[in-house]
């Protein structure tokens, strides 16, 4: 993934906050067996680890992806968000024609390289489970995962787990922070106006960016 330096996270916390705040919905990729065919992508829900340095995810056991996964050395999760087309007259300059502006995409992307490891054991799969309810359904209202009781235990040998150790995280907030202040607060305007799909969590991706870093500044070649 291309990241210029003005759409670079500016630190880990700024990508994990907005990773806090998604359903943790992404795509894991997975490299084919035959490399003359496409990759394997597969649509999950992910849950990040407490120290950060796993991603959780269970699959049904005749997903295809099995034998690709178990022969992969690393793999990836790709997550977006916040994404709003900017068309051409948004960003023309005072200068010349609406017409002749360039259009681009807004978005914020974060993407983990991970090693995997299958897990088929039944009270790991059940830790995973756990882990996963306890993300994703804080409000509780659901029933533990045992091995061997309660009204699950029966499926755990529908599934597998596999535990995804993040060797490097790729993050992009792709809103133009390299343009001028003026130019981003009339996107963002526009944003707030138009109002369709996701354009106005785009918008408050864009403010806060232009809130906690300002104008861009290139970095210093001294």
């Amino acid at each position: 993934m291309l990241i210029h330096p003005w759409d670079a996270a500016s630190d880990a916390e700024e990508w994990r906050t907005w990773l806090s705040a998604t359903d943790r919905f992404g795509l894991l990729v997975v490299n084919n067996l035959d490399p003359t065919h496409a990759p394997i992508v597969v649509p999950t829900h992910f849950t990040l680890g407490e120290a950060g340095d796993e991603l959780l995810i269970h699959l049904a056991r005749p997903n295809p992806v099995w034998p690709h996964l178990e022969s992969a050395a690393e793999v990836r999760i790709a997550v977006i968000g916040d994404y709003a087309y900017i068309p051409t007259y948004w960003r023309a300059a005072a200068d010349i024609p609406e017409t002749d502006g360039v259009p681009t995409s807004y978005y914020t992307a974060v993407q983990f390289v991970c090693r995997p490891t299958v897990v088929d054991d039944p009270d790991e799969k059940a830790q995973i489970l756990n882990t996963q309810l306890a993300d994703f359904q804080p409000e509780g209202r659901y029933a533990d995962v045992a091995r061997d009781s309660g009204p699950h235990h029966r499926m755990l040998p529908g599934i597998r787990g596999v535990r995804l150790h993040v060797q490097r995280v790729e993050a992009k907030f792709k809103y133009d922070d390299n343009k001028p202040v003026e130019h981003r607060e009339h996107v963002s305007q526009n944003l707030t106006e138009r109002g369709r799909a996701l354009d106005a969590s785009a918008a408050a991706q864009q403010e806060r960016r232009l809130k906690s870093r300002g104008p861009w500044k290139p970095p210093s070649r001294g």
